[in-house]
């Protein structure tokens, strides 16, 4: 019954070491890890529990492997006849090599063939075993585990972290509950400096599960004896420290049996005054014993767990095992439900992905749907917000379109052709956006097609591959015609200007604001040129200063240009230019229909066509004075004159003789090109490049103008920004949610397809072997383990 428990954890950790480092780590099984410092003797204490020699030596580290060694006693090998049976009475098998071997020696040699294997040639560790099977009449069942030694500081080419990587491999193993530490100290040695002991109390505080054995009893100073570490009043263990007295170098060079080594350790025990009251418990035999007694106890306590964790553990792997799916060769009959629900699957996941209803909701990023709605809110609606309706208009492209939309004649108005030719272009603007928004869009639903996948799907990667394939190319087609649409609202926006929009605002509004503001800024402007209210001015004064403004408005301009004659004139000046006194500007004032009492119509009316009885813009004559002074015609006749004189002398590139006139612009040849009849593009050129200059009815029309396309633009703007998003889910996210399953069925639910499709990939394979092979191995265990507990 004892010897069926030992046997049952070996066999369970050769079942587990089959399987791999993930098996046999899931399951805590009861074992015996050797622990100590290096040339502690931990060697010499495993081989003479053996009974043979057959663990490498050396100087430095040796042991650098886990060896996990099965001790198996064989009581039938001893009664076996024949001449050939006595070398079979013990032997030895590794896990890894399937082969039996006789010679101890070869053991040690395949020992430290695949510790190079495993740990390299530099003097390094690994933390995989080496797992060793003995079959002895002379030994009990037992299991141990020989750790690598303690070390402090590297030797030769040893890592240099070789102390941090040894002390974790032993933690790895003591730090098990169900592991009995067995620490190995020398007694040559203060036990306050023993490395094992201390690693053993950090794991196990209490020491309920660790062994003291001390080794070189026999080397002690004289005078010395370890009786106080034996008897526990030094380091109290509830099992106890067990004394051993090994060979010595010199023995083992001197190659003395172990039989003789055994008798002289009972000797010295025996008649050592120290030791002869407690011999019986101690040495190698009562160790292996004890080794025996305790392990046995302890796979009897840990037993309920055992199972208790096989149960849970069997219960985990079957659901593994579950979601790998059973095998993919399946009939004709089968493989048609399985694609049809695989499919059916994929589209409802996608599908609820973009509504915002998956199974797993990300609380960490946007995903699905949310992603498409931050687009549509975010990025084109900044992006559409972000366009300066007038940025990449100036006064000069302004100007030169409402020129050239009036031919050759002058405007009345702000010519309707000029707006509708400045706005188009600008409309045009919000197609880029659009279409980058109708991209980002088709972007966004190809990743969700990506992301939807589940565990089953992905036994199947050419199947995985075909239904993100078909979706992709149903997105595809419908990335055509929704950007179509969608260049075709802008079309349509730009091919009929509604003026007529309830929200565009009033011309006559925007009108009467840009006149106000023009006759402001006059007024603040001539203000100081204003005469003290005490001098009138004479007739003949008055008469000569309206000459001097009329020839200073025939003057060339800054660009030698004559001034516009459809220029605004100042509140502060009469329809002929010139300024009003103040006597005129008070009855002026005092008129019951000034111009501060229009209403905002009348005021472009009286600006563009005038009022009743006078003449409208700036070719006003001066009879607006008729009635506030004398000298009217004469004024009128001599101011005629004067501009008609103004310009004779203009024409033969004379100078008027005037302090502020500036001089006309001439080349580099001294000629007057500004003024020169003979060339039409030099006139143009030289205008041109001088610095723009406008006449205040060219202000207020590009005014006018760049305020009419503000506001048309934003009201497109808005029509486009809701219209595009509704564009995009109807031709492309709706529509493709909608015929996403007919479109998969109708590509894929093919019968001569459905081999090819549900081949698995090899990974998967491999992975549901290895875990039913697990599984299995759990069932097993459990079973023996429930047979023990029904004899027991």
């Amino acid at each position: 019954m004892d010897s069926d428990l030992i046997q049952l954890v070996n066999k369970l950790q050769d079942t587990f070491a089959n399987l791999g480092e993930r098996a046999g780590g899931e399951l805590d099984m009861p074992q015996l890890a050797v622990v100590g410092s290096q040339s502690s003797g931990k060697s010499s204490v495993l081989e003479t529990i053996v009974g043979r020699d057959f663990l490498p030596r050396g100087q430095g580290i040796v042991t650098r492997c886990p060896l996990v060694l099965q001790l198996i006693n064989n009581p039938s090998s001893s009664s076996s006849s024949g001449p050939s049976s006595p070398q079979y009475e013990e032997w030895g098998q590794f896990l890894h090599v399937d082969k039996r071997f006789t010679e101890f020696s070869e053991i040690r040699k395949e020992i430290e063939a695949e510790t190079y294997r495993l740990a390299g040639q530099n003097k390094g560790i690994s933390k995989h075993p080496i797992h060793l099977r003995i079959y002895s009449p002379n030994v009990l069942d037992l299991t141990l585990v020989d750790l690598p030694g303690l070390t402090k500081i590297p030797v030769g080419d040893q890592p240099s972290d070789i102390e941090r990587q040894i002390r974790n491999l032993v933690l790895e193993y003591i730090s098990k509950p169900n592991c009995v530490i067995l620490s190995v100290s020398p007694a040559n040695v203060d036990l306050a400096n023993s490395e094992s002991l201390k690693l053993a109390r950090s794991v196990d505080p209490q020491g309920r599960r660790t062994i003291g054995v001390l080794t070189k009893l026999d080397l002690m100073d004289a005078g010395t004896n370890g009786l106080d570490v034996l008897t526990g009043r030094v380091y109290p263990l509830k099992l106890g420290f067990i004394g051993v007295v090994n060979r010595s170098q010199q023995d083992i060079n001197s190659e003395r049996s172990m039989a003789d080594a055994m008798v002289a350790e009972t000797d010295f025990f025996a008649n050592h005054p120290a030791y002869r009251n407690i011999a019986h418990k101690q040495g190698t035999k009562y160790l292996s014993k004890t080794l025996n007694q305790v392990l046995m106890n302890h796979i009897r306590e840990k037993l309920p767990d055992m199972k208790a964790r096989l149960n849970t553990l069997m219960g985990q792997t079957q659901q593994e095992l579950n979601s790998f799916g059973d095998s993919a060769a399946f009939d004709s009959q089968g493989q048609g439900p399985l694609i049809l629900r695989l499919m059916t699957q994929f589209a409802r996941d996608f599908i609820s992905s973009i509504d915002g209803t998956p199974v797993n909701i990300s609380t960490k990023e946007l995903s699905g749907g949310a992603r498409i709605y931050y687009i549509f809110n975010d990025v084109f609606g900044h992006a559409l917000n972000s366009i300066d309706s007038t940025g990449n208009l100036d006064v000069q492209d302004i100007r030169t379109a409402i020129r050239n939309s009036t031919g050759p004649r002058p405007s009345l108005y702000v010519p309707e052709v000029a707006f509708d030719l400045l706005v188009k272009p600008q409309i045009k603007l919000l197609e880029a956006p659009s279409l980058r928004c109708v991209e980002m869009v088709y972007e966004e639903l190809v990743k969700i097609c990506h992301n939807c996948t589940s565990q089953e799907l992905q036994r199947f990667p050419k199947l995985h591959a075909q239904l993100i394939e078909v979706i992709s190319e149903l997105l595809r087609e419908r990335l055509g015609p929704t950007s179509a649409y969608t260049q075709s609202l802008i079309e349509i926006q730009a091919a009929y200007i509604n003026t007529n929009h309830p929200s565009f605002v009033a011309g006559s509004q925007v009108a009467a604001s840009v006149a106000q503001q023009r006759r402001t800024n006059l007024s603040q402007s001539a203000l100081p040129q204003l005469r003290p209210s005490s001098t009138a001015p004479s007739p003949n004064e008055t008469s000569s200063e309206g000459e001097e403004d009329d020839v200073t408005a025939s003057r060339p301009g800054p660009n030698g240009v004559h001034r516009d004659a459809r220029s605004v004139s100042s509140p502060l000046h009469d329809r002929g230019g010139r300024p009003l006194s103040r006597h005129q500007q008070q009855q002026q004032n005092q008129r019951p229909n000034s111009p501060s009492q229009y209403s905002a119509r009348d005021s472009v009316m009286k600006y563009f066509f005038g009022q009743a009885g006078q003449p409208a813009g700036p070719h006003a004559s001066s009879s607006s004075g008729v009635t506030h002074g004398s000298g009217h015609h004469h004024h009128h006749v001599t101011h005629t004159h004067s501009t008609a004189k103004a310009f004779t002398e203009v024409a033969v590139t004379t100078s008027v003789a005037s302090d502020n006139s500036p001089l006309p612009r001439t080349t580099l040849d001294g000629s007057t090109v500004a003024f020169e009849m003979k060339s039409l593009e030099k006139h143009i050129e030289a205008v041109n490049a001088g610095p723009l200059t406008l006449s205040p009815r060219e202000e207020m029309e590009t005014t006018l103008v760049r305020s009419f396309i503000a506001s048309y633009f934003s009201i497109v703007r808005q029509m486009i920004q809701d219209l595009v998003p509704k564009a995009i889910m109807h031709f492309m996210v709706n529509h493709t949610a909608e015929h996403v399953q007919s479109r998969l069925v109708s590509a894929l639910y093919k019968p001569e397809l459905f081999g090819d499709l549900l081949h698995e990939d090899e990974t998967i394979i491999n992975e549901r072997a290895r875990v039913k092979a697990l599984l299995d191995a759990y069932r097993e265990a459990f079973k023996t383990l429930s047979e023990i507990s029904l004899k027991s």
